[in-house]
């Protein structure tokens, strides 16, 4: 789409400025105010809209290869488009394990015949995710985000502790899903006032947090760069802050449900049903506090669609799981960015920019960078209608939702990925 998009405003770090932006060969070629007329290229007009680095997702399941039934490859990035993202990272929770080159390569080869955004996926970090024996991390590493054993927490201390010291070798980031197997009791929600009331199992904040404090003295003891994925309680951001204080190579995210929901909103409904899980008001207050306060590095979806049939079981039967990509930034502007409580360039910072610095991924909005990014109008405001989404999955907790900002244009490498029909600003002149 080599063109000039004319009036838009455009995220420039410490603000936006009212720029054209000149796309050649997949590039910004030239950014500035009243760029000349190139008659060779056309025009598009985008005043009234923003223009933001293209959001990166380092958290998200597209279930290719082994789980096409839920979602797949050209159907993820569809839905990452549609949400104005450009760069995603799946996890390796598939079939076959992304544990060694050779199952690497099975998702490697679906990534480049039907992704429409850049996909980075993670290796494993044992073998088959069952927490025993160290993947073939060193023969991954140049093709790979990271490692993840996402879905499990790493149980053995001494295996997670080598997994630590291979990946500080090698110079990747260890992302890691914690969760202490002998608390969870056979918990499905929060263990708190909903569970209690209504008669379900419930899984204790213990279980999360407990693991990221023994990780945490790991990352210390190591040096491994270390990502704690979709923290949900008050003591994991306790510990991550004092960490960070302590000087340990720690980064983590928390998703956009956390941040809005409590389980005083949970609902006899598989949309409501997660892992980890909504907790509690006292939690949401700490999450927000260490968005606010930087403990907080990123927001990540944890985009894991299902099948119909893995989410109309209630919230004990139900697949755990709930969708993202497409409500995310959305989520994030009407509930933070409207009420005061975040700076639009702090959301910016949170969705694309320091993803793409501790993963080494994304590019920015500057001359002779690729062309990745998104235009939102931020005012149009939407009713979450899961039917319309591109994702295969439709389970989420913000359904029927009013929110503010859509996504009307999504760009990768200079291409047109996403486009809202019929949107006015982007009739060609």
């Amino acid at each position: 789409m080599d063109g000039v998009l004319r009036n838009a405003r455009v995220y420039r770090g410490s603000g936006f400025e009212q720029l054209d932006v000149l796309i050649r060969g997949g590039r910004i070629e030239r950014l500035g105010r009243n760029l000349p007329a190139f008659g060779d290229v056309p025009e598009r007009d985008l005043r009234g809209y923003c223009m933001v680095p293209g959001l990166v997702d380092v958290h998200v399941h597209l279930r290719e290869p082994g789980f096409l039934c839920k979602e797949s490859i050209r159907t993820g990035t569809l839905a990452a488009a549609h949400g104005g993202y450009t760069t995603v990272c799946p996890m390796p929770n598939l079939n076959p394990v992304p544990d060694a080159p050779e199952h690497l390569q099975v998702q490697l080869d679906a990534i480049a015949r039907d992704a429409v955004v850049h996909v980075r996926p993670y290796g494993a970090i044992t073998v088959g995710e069952k927490g025993a024996e160290l993947a073939q991390m060193e023969a991954m590493a140049p093709l790979v985000a990271g490692f993840s054993d996402d879905g499990r927490g790493v149980q053995d201390e001494s295996v997670m502790r080598a997994a630590m010291q291979e990946t500080a070798r090698l110079g990747k980031i260890l992302a890691a899903h914690c969760e202490v197997n002998e608390l969870l009791h056979g918990g499905y929600i929060h263990d708190g006032s909903y569970a209690h009331t209504h008669g379900h199992r419930g899984i204790c904040s213990e279980s999360e947090w407990g693991q990221i404090a023994r990780d945490l003295r790991l990352a210390r003891e190591t040096g491994a760069r270390y990502h704690v994925c979709h923290i949900s309680t008050k003591e994991s951001v306790a510990l991550i802050r004092k960490a960070k204080a302590q000087g340990v190579d720690v980064t983590c995210e928390t998703g956009p449900h956390y941040l809005v929901f409590t389980d005083a909103d949970l609902q006899e409904d598989g949309r409501f049903k997660m892992n980890p899980p909504l907790r509690s008001a006292e939690d949401r207050a700490a999450l927000i506090e260490g968005l606010l306060d930087g403990t907080i590095d990123m927001i990540a979806t944890d985009h894991a669609p299902h099948e119909a049939s893995a989410k109309n079981r209630g919230l004990e039967g139900s697949a755990m799981g709930v969708v993202g990509l497409e409500t995310a930034f959305a989520v994030m502007n009407t509930f933070f960015v409207k009420k005061g409580l975040l700076t639009l360039e702090r959301l910016v910072e949170l969705m694309a920019e320091q993803p793409s610095r501790r993963f080494g991924l994304g590019s920015p909005l500057e001359e002779g960078q690729a062309a990745d990014f998104a235009v939102f109008d931020l005012d149009r405001e939407w009713i979450v209608d899961p039917s319309r989404f591109l994702s295969r999955g439709r389970a989420t907790p913000f359904a029927g939702c009013r929110l503010a900002g859509q996504c009307v244009l999504t760009v990768v490498n200079g291409e047109s990925v996403w486009e809202e029909d019929g949107a006015a600003a982007l009739e060609q002149i």
